[in-house]
Order: C-alpha cells, then structure tokens, then sequence
C-alpha cells in the first residue's frame, strides 16, 4: 500500500523550495521513480511538502539525491512523518 511522506522543516522558503525543484531536475531526480504525488503548500517564507510514494525502498533512493540539495540549499528538512494510506482516490 502507497504511502505519505510529509516534510515540516522548520523554514523553507519559496526560493529555497524552487533552488531544490532547480537541483533535482538537474540531477534527473525531478520526477523520480515511484512517486505517486508531490504537493508544495503553505505560506511562502514556510513552505511544506507532502509526497505519496509506492514503496519505502523507491523513497530511501530518492533521499540520497534529495538531501545533500536539500542541505546546499539550507534547508533543515526535519524529521518526516511517514504514514500508511488507508485510500486513494485519484481525481479525473
């Protein structure tokens, strides 16, 4: 069953946000492999982040492009909250 990752770092801007999406891509990683689903939300001097992965392990490989750009980038992305989905409904 898919799963959420949620990110509350305790400040990221807009900027910071965009650098990140910037980075990724270029490293080939801005629409990696078993993401589901990524939404950026919130005020822009404090942005959060939800993910909805297929697997732990398609995530854990995804962390090791995303967090050394996230820490060039000076984001403290915190420690995530990972949950299990009871549901999924996606929209047309």
């Amino acid at each position: 069953m898919p799963f959420v990752v949620r990110f509350v770092p305790k400040s990221m801007s807009s900027q910071q946000y965009d650098e990140v999406i910037k980075r990724l891509d270029a490293a080939g990683a801005g629409s990696p492999q078993g993401r589901i689903f990524h939404v950026a939300f919130g005020s822009l001097d404090a942005l959060r982040v939800s993910d909805i992965w297929d697997t732990m392990e398609n995530f854990e490989r995804f962390g090791q492009t995303l967090m050394p750009i996230l820490q060039e980038a000076g984001v403290d992305p915190g420690t995530p909250d990972v949950i299990e989905t009871h549901n999924i409904i996606a929209g047309k």
